[in-house]
């Protein structure tokens, strides 16, 4: 019997098309108009297909999750172990990147900074957020792709079935239904990912290419020295001592939501592809669908990264030396504006403005770094995905052994 012919995973694919996009964005950086009017429609057209498909997956896999649970306290166990490991690792975030942007400090240079200017967005109250958490229809998030608010819905009407019981049958199997169907169309488009990628990469090359040669590439190279340090030491130690998964094994499992991350610098566009990965390395499908939509949604360690690092070197361009007390200021500020920013479009350069201003620098500062900001945005959105996807896989575990030990001793 002749043996079948081994299908190459995904992920090789996904790299092909990577590579090819960045040679192919490497050879148009002469004309790069070519790339952003016939190549990148195709990439905004296929993002565009992932974004739809998203607010049904987080819809209505939350839903599914919550109900399976069929135990609200149980909600409840996962939700605060999942908030306090996102927290806990975008502080640990933040604090490689200033550490990392410090010992570098001496390649950055003192700049000529009387022409800048930024206009930051304003970013939103704890009250104003903690408000707009609460939709006031059933809607309008759907509409918009508000995370926050979509979670928010799939919540109660999770806690609403399981309040309810026997009556809430239907509604739960038309939930279950709904959930594999939303399934079934994000396979059918994450097989576009190659060409997807391919159309995404190919212009942030060819616009950015040159740039990248040019002054700012050591502030690049630091931010990603750390986005790196970050992913292999705190989410390998978290993995292996909380998850009990070889980092290894780890990595490989993500390398397909890793490369279209990096690619399409969206963590919720991510977050299908996101769902599939975990869960063929272990993770019950319940806490995978509560954790990664959380997490797509207020986990943001590359973006802590990024703040460390950008403000290192903005405060070094307007010759401005941070004390220790100014540096732990951000630390605390950057975490907690990883939760206040949540959902909010252009969360990066918001959480950003937050930083500077709690430091006295000024906020026109951003205008060094916002001309790559897409450079940045891969790098810090592929860490933001790998640590959802290790969050996930810790609680999963976690609750592994909680309900193991319930059994024991019941």
């Amino acid at each position: 019997m002749a043996k079948e012919k081994k299908k190459l995973p995904l992920a090789a694919y996904i790299f092909a098309g990577l590579v090819l996009g960045i040679l192919a964005g490497a050879a148009l950086m002469k004309t790069p108009e070519i790339a952003v009017e016939y190549i990148k429609p195709f990439g905004t057209l296929f993002l565009n297909l992932v974004k739809f498909i998203v607010v049904p997956i987080v819809l209505f896999s939350i839903m599914s999750g919550v109900i399976s649970m069929q135990d609200m306290r149980k909600v409840g166990s996962i939700g605060v172990k999942t908030v306090c490991y996102y927290m806990c690792t975008t502080a640990m975030a933040v604090l490689i990147g200033l550490v990392i942007a410090n010992l570098c400090k001496g390649f950055f240079h003192q700049l000529a900074t009387s022409g800048l200017e930024y206009e930051a967005a304003e970013a939103p109250s704890f009250i104003e957020t903690i408000v707009n958490i609460f939709p006031n229809n059933a809607l309008e998030p759907m509409v918009n792709a508000n995370m926050l608010q979509v979670i928010v819905i799939a919540l109660f009407f999770g806690f609403g079935a399981i309040a309810v019981g026997e009556k809430g049958r239907a509604f739960t199997e038309f939930v279950e239904s709904a959930s594999a169907i939303s399934m079934y169309v994000m396979d059918t488009i994450i097989k576009l990912s190659p060409i997807g990628v391919f159309c995404l990469i190919t212009p942030v090359v060819a616009e950015n290419g040159p740039s990248v040669l040019g002054d700012l590439a050591t502030v690049l190279l630091v931010a990603y020295a750390a986005y790196i340090l970050h992913m292999v030491v705190v989410y390998s130690l978290t993995v292996k001592a909380m998850g009990g998964l070889s980092p290894i094994q780890f990595f490989k499992g993500m390398l397909p939501a890793i490369l279209f991350a990096f690619s399409s610098a969206s963590s919720v566009g991510t977050l299908p592809l996101n769902l599939e990965c975990v869960q063929k390395l272990g993770a019950k499908k319940d806490v995978a669908s509560f954790v990664l939509p959380l997490g797509a949604t207020i986990n943001m360690d590359g973006t802590a990264i990024y703040q460390g690092v950008c403000v290192i070197f903005i405060a070094t361009c307007f010759g401005v030396d941070l004390t220790i007390g100014q540096q732990l200021t951000i630390i605390l500020t950057a975490t907690l504006a990883s939760i206040g920013t949540a959902g909010v479009p252009g969360a990066g350069m918001i959480m950003l403005a937050m930083v500077l201003q709690s430091v006295g620098l000024p906020v026109e500062g951003i205008a060094l770094v916002a001309g790559i900001d897409r450079i940045f945005d891969m790098g810090r959105t592929t860490v933001n995905i790998t640590g959802d996807a290790a969050c996930t896989l810790c609680v999963s575990k976690m609750e592994e052994k909680r309900q193991a030990q319930k059994k024991t001793e019941a």
